[in-house]
């Protein structure tokens, strides 16, 4: 063979090498330390099963989580007021008399301090018997394979502990492996916060290699904004750890398990509850059967392949890997400095997808406001399920990034949600059809009020925001058969509740949405006292307005014209207004130029009409420059403080195809909202500003609720080049894009069944006939190459 066959061999091998770490590099977060505090621990999960791992090499701790791990029962009631109490805070607003209002609807229709939380499903502990010294540590989370590694070194041998959850499996793995002669000694534990003593630690199975935890989920304890609660009762649970060890001997004693002398042992921990299952005790023994007599690398390769189904649909590239020989926390500290990294950007983006994919698989429970991983037995916000925007910021990524199976726990938990919605919109605000939902939930599906201040719990449009949720799917998708079963019938039961809920303004003869709240937010009354209670306000109206436009283009595709459809169309023509400019040329809040109790609120609910809604876009220039001017205001005043705030702010950017502003909101979330295992900090934790930048990200390059498509809309213009794959536009189209010096260079359409589409970029349109499943590429010029 000729010397340039070698010569050409070594080029294409180093190629080859180059391309794999940088896959592996663009995939990976890590750090050079243990985790000392549960905020620098790194997440997996597997939808319903997870833990945070915090990689200490001597006393490793495994914090555990289930995502039904909560008190109580579905059989509490469902409402709590009348019509005739319904009447009267009517009758208080018609007479200018807010604060008799707030107290009315506080007092008579919210359930004053009962909360429930989700809790933790325990700690797994594993303690080495002694003290070493630690050499060469890394500790890491592949995005690409969802597996945090933790290595090190200790006398000259190599020590390896690898964490994964298995969505296939339905359990969680944990491997540690040394290459030192005489294996490792160490102890394993598992525990539980007390929790009025109903959770006990038990060992259990003759072989001595398996531990196992069980008990009730109980709550004596007060949340944020409640006075305490005792629930002695909920949802069942067991958890099973079973040890596989090469080596060495494994002894079962006063609850733990003491390992000596393994050079390599592979933990299985399944958890079942009595909420999943009658039988909770059976299906784990049946979990565990099927997963014990497979190798630790069979469970690997099974979850892999499993995962990257879900996560290798969208890849993103921004350069700067160079930066990757730091680790996170000090790269953070380079943002918080004012040095760049686009590397990071991206990273995060993927991150809020991993994430995602790890709180959200198709059968469990939606992700709550921490996602699946809570240390608490009471947390912060009880841990469950805000609907004032929280949850749905959870899902904004879930269709545009190409994750559409993960948003189908929201849309089962919704469904559910509505049978109770029709009780309480029957029984609390005497209106016989449809459905309606509160502010907040939980695992039990609660739609009735609850709040100590009116301000943040008196809001009755959850219902109604997620019904965006079934139009968005549907118009991602495509799926005329969903929109038949799931989508129109949603929509058409919240339509019923706001058709008998809105009553006639006397003022100029609209029809307005009373009592209304702006979320969590006040405004100035005319005695110069904060009030919350009003007589319409923007958000409200924007979100009717919304669910009627929506049930009605559905009953268009559907074919249906039925009295149903003809009354929506009658009082959506005289709805009262859903976007008014005030003088000072912002967007009113409420439904007079109130001034604002806090102007520098974290919640912009009357900009609901540019994002995650689309009546706000540059066609209507006046409304276009109100929300700019609005949004100038909210920052002015300290605005966007909060971590999912921030993230909002992001997407408002994108849709104002504002660089400038994208870039700075970009760099504060990252200096700002960011702990160091990148979780997103409210604070303390939430984790809808992880789910809210990905989604943001993606509106920055690629926007399609217009009805036709823009590409790179607002790229940041620190991120010169780069580009994006597998992102998904409404219409079920996948879009590639790549861009250089800031400018298009190729850009490939991918129609899923095959479309005509306009496109925009950099003042150049075109239309476009794109066959299905058939690739087509695009120049920098909109011109197909």
């Amino acid at each position: 063979m000729s010397k340039y066959y070698f010569i050409f061999l070594s080029v294409l091998s180093l190629f080859s090498c180059q391309e794999q770490e940088k896959e592996t590099v663009a995939n990976r977060i890590w750090y050079d330390q243990p985790a000392e505090e549960w905020m620098e621990a790194l997440p997996v999960g597997n939808g319903r099963l997870g833990a945070m791992i915090y990689g200490d090499p001597q006393h490793e701790h495994l914090q555990l989580n289930e995502d039904s791990m909560w008190p109580g029962g579905p059989e509490w009631g469902n409402s709590k007021g009348t019509k005739e109490d319904l009447d009267l805070i009517r009758k208080m607003l018609r007479e200018d008399k807010p604060h008799e209002a707030d107290k009315l609807i506080v007092d008579r229709f919210s359930y004053k301090g009962v909360s429930r939380s989700h809790q933790t499903m325990g700690d797994l502990y594993i303690d080495f018997q002694k003290e070493r010294k630690i050499e060469n540590y890394s500790r890491s989370l592949d995005l690409e394979n969802a597996v945090v590694t933790v290595k090190y070194s200790y006398e000259g041998h190599d020590y390896v502990e690898k964490v994964f959850a298995s969505a296939v499996d339905d359990v969680l793995v944990v491997e540690i492996s040394t290459t030192a002669q005489e294996g490792m000694d160490f102890n394993l534990k598992l525990d539980r916060a007390k929790d009025e003593g109903h959770a006990t630690v038990s060992t259990s199975n003759p072989s001595n290699n398996e531990i196992s935890m069980e008990g009730m989920v109980t709550q004596f304890a007060g949340a944020v904004h409640s006075t305490p609660t005792k629930i002695d009762y909920g949802v069942k649970f067991q958890t099973r750890l079973k040890v596989k060890n090469t080596s060495g001997t494994v002894e079962s004693k006063k609850g733990e398990l003491q390992l000596r002398g393994v050079q390599k042992a592979t933990m299985l921990i399944v958890c079942s509850t009595s909420f999943y299952h009658k039988n909770f005790h059976q299906n784990n023994h049946k979990t565990l059967s099927l997963v014990e007599n497979k190798s630790f690398d069979e469970l690997l390769k099974e979850h892999i392949q499993d995962y990257q189904k879900l996560y290798k649909r969208v890849d993103f590239d921004l350069g700067g890997y160079e930066l990757d020989s730091l680790p996170i926390n000090k790269r953070l500290q380079r943002i918080k400095d004012s040095l760049p990294d686009t590397d990071l950007a991206a990273k995060l983006f993927q991150y809020g997808r991993y994430l995602l994919i790890s709180s959200s698989r198709p059968g469990t429970n939606p992700a709550n406001l921490q996602g699946i991983w809570n240390e608490h037995i009471q947390a912060p916000w009880n841990a469950d399920y805000h609907l004032n925007i929280n949850i749905q910021m959870n899902y904004w990524p879930a269709e545009v990034t190409n994750l559409s199976e993960c948003h189908m726990p929201l849309l089962d938990f919704s469904d559910k949600l509505l049978e109770r919605g029709r009780i309480i919109a029957k029984e609390q605000y005497g209106i016989n059809r449809g459905a309606m939902v509160h502010h907040t939930t939980d695992l039990w599906l609660t739609p009735w009020m609850r709040a100590e201040r009116p301000y943040w719990g008196s809001w009755i449009h959850g219902g109604g925001w997620l019904g965006q949720h079934y139009w968005e799917h549907y118009k991602y998708t495509n799926d005329k058969d969903f929109l038949k079963e799931r989508g129109y019938p949603y929509l058409k039961a919240v339509s019923e509740f706001y058709l008998d809920w809105l009553i006639m303004d006397e003022r100029d003869g609209t029809w307005v949405s009373a009592p209304e709240t702006s979320p969590e937010n006040s405004y100035i009354a005319s005695d110069g006292e904060p009030a919350a209670v009003s007589y319409g306000n923007a958000m409200g109206h924007q979100i009717i307005k919304e669910v009627f436009d929506n049930v009605l283009e559905a009953a268009d595709l559907l074919e249906i014209d039925d009295s149903f459809t003809k009354e929506v169309i009658e009082k959506r023509r005289k709805l009262h207004p859903a976007i008014v400019i005030g003088d000072d040329g912002r967007i009113l809040e409420w439904d007079r130029p109130y001034e604002e109790a806090e102007k520098g609120h974290r919640h912009m609910s009357h900009l609901y009409a540019l994002h995650p809604g689309n009546d706000i876009t540059s066609k209507d220039n006046k409304a276009f420059e109100a929300a700019k001017k609005t949004i100038a205001h909210r920052l002015q005043h300290g605005g966007a403080g909060t971590g999912w705030s921030r993230a909002w702010m992001i997407n408002f950017d994108a849709r104002l195809m504002d660089k400038e502003s994208a870039e700075e909101n970009i760099t504060k979330f990252f200096q700002i909202s960011l702990a160091d295992n990148l979780f997103d900090m409210h604070p303390p934790f939430q984790i809808d500003g992880n789910f809210g930048y990905t989604a943001g990200v993606a509106e920055l390059l690629m926007q399609s609720h217009e009805g036709f498509l823009r590409v790179l809309p607002t790229l940041p213009n620190n991120w010169e080049t780069g580009n994006i794959k597998g992102l998904i536009a409404r219409g079920n189209i996948e879009v590639d894009i790549a861009w250089e010096n800031g400018k298009l260079v190729e850009l490939v359409l991918t129609s899923r069944e095959g479309k005509k589409i306009k496109i925009v970029y950099n003042g150049m349109e075109i239309e476009a006939n794109l066959p299905k499943n058939t690739p087509i590429k695009l120049d920098g010029q909109l011109q197909i190459m």
